[in-house]
């Protein structure tokens, strides 16, 4: 069974912690394999609701059946055993420089480790085959955004710093070096090139796959629609699955009802709030509420009576259907081809698009993403584009010196 991986994320305080933990309780619950990962928790919320210490290899928590299994990300472990693994390798080398290898108390992780390690995890978890589901307390969005993005930006600078042609010409490189004085690349080179395309290549696979998705969980005391509007254009341009919207921490709708006037209105007000946050995600998008509890959840009985209200009976949302990116020919009615873009949630006013060659920049307020155009596109000027019902459209005109007369 292909494991279904459910990346949880939202602004910090808005619950984020509290929705992955009652989806991981609530999946255990229904018979599914489960290992919930706390990739962003330096607090160590998960462990508090859960009630245990949680450490870097998945251990059951709770009682019953079938408990889900927890681990935590720890970029510093990490950090310190690939250095370690590295510093050996280079070993011959510090001796012949008189070097001494530094200890593993000296070994403090750089920036940009926590992206790499929340990869390497999600790629070795949904390829060891023990889990039916993947449930990661993730990053904010902006953060996992650029986590999720750094396979593909990276695989684009290793096309660019050593293209395929270069490849092809690995066999030739005494001739071409003897003949002509052209320097190539030495073989370690190429191995390392090798070796770091695959470990992208197994990232993207997890990261673009059909079962893997992206549940957004905003506070319902306190959330702006702008913010939200933003969040899902960034998680649009890079053509991630958003399968739910949670309002964490919701009024229950009784109190609506209630005697203290106080409570009845500010019931109202949120139930209308959450009612246009509904509607902007309509109908595509569900808009489910984890209720107030009336008390912080603590431990898993807590947290199976969230997931069963947040829920219902059955398992929680299945992945959308991809909405993909696509040209459409309109030559024979207006002279143009169409790449339509699917950006919901994105304004005109942060919306930058910049033409480079055979590739676009496009931008949506703090997200940005470089992307090969569709072969078709690149023999064709940019004649204009339009944001419209939630879609980009970038009009594209034959070249005359590039496309075939007929």
């Amino acid at each position: 069974m292909t494991t279904r991986t459910v990346l949880v994320t939202g602004r910090g305080g808005s619950g984020t912690s509290t929705v992955a933990a009652a989806t991981a309780v609530h999946g255990a619950r229904h018979g599914l394999r489960t290992l919930l990962l706390a990739a962003h928790d330096p607090h160590r919320t998960v462990d508090t609701l859960l009630g245990v210490r949680l450490g870097d290899a998945p251990a059951p928590v709770g009682d019953g059946g079938q408990p889900p299994y927890a681990a935590r990300i720890d970029e510093e472990l990490a950090f310190q055993q690939e250095a370690l693994r590295l510093s050996g390798r280079a070993k011959p080398a510090f001796d012949l420089f008189g070097v001494d290898p530094l200890d593993p108390e000296e070994l403090i992780a750089l920036p940009g480790t926590r992206h790499l390690v929340l990869l390497r995890t999600l790629r070795e978890h949904t390829a060891s085959g023990h889990w039916d589901l993947l449930v990661v307390d993730a990053p904010p969005v902006p953060e996992l955004l650029a986590a999720l993005a750094l396979p593909e930006r990276l695989d684009r600078y290793l096309a660019r710093l050593l293209p395929e042609q270069r490849q092809a010409a690995r066999a030739l490189r005494p001739v071409l070096a003897g003949l002509a004085g052209v320097p190539m690349p030495a073989d370690w080179l190429f191995e390392a090139r090798r070796w770091a395309s695959e470990r992208l290549a197994e990232a993207r696979r997890v990261i673009e796959a059909p079962q893997t998705s992206v549940r957004l969980v905003v506070d319902a005391d306190g959330y702006s629609l702008p913010e939200v509007r933003r969040a899902r254009a960034g998680l649009a341009l890079f053509e991630h699955r958003l399968d739910a919207v949670v309002a964490g921490r919701a009024i229950p709708a009784a109190a609506a009802d209630s005697a203290d006037p106080w409570l009845a209105a500010l019931a109202a007000e949120r139930r209308a709030a959450l009612a246009a946050l509904a509607a902007e995600f309509a109908p595509a998008v569900p808009l489910l509420h984890a209720p107030h509890l009336g008390r912080t959840p603590d431990g898993p009985a807590d947290l199976a009576e969230l997931g069963a209200e947040l829920y219902g009976g059955g398992p929680d949302p299945e992945p959308p259907a991809a909405d993909p990116w696509t040209v459409e020919d309109r030559l024979g009615e207006d002279g143009v081809l169409l790449w339509r873009l699917p950006l919901p949630g994105a304004d005109r006013a942060d919306l930058d698009l910049v033409r480079r060659g055979d590739e676009m920049i496009i931008a949506t307020g703090a997200y940005r993403r470089i992307v090969r155009l569709p072969s078709a596109l690149r023999r064709c000027t940019v004649t204009g584009a339009g944001l419209r019902d939630g879609a980009l459209s970038v009009r594209f005109a034959p070249d005359p010196d590039l496309w075939p007369r007929r």
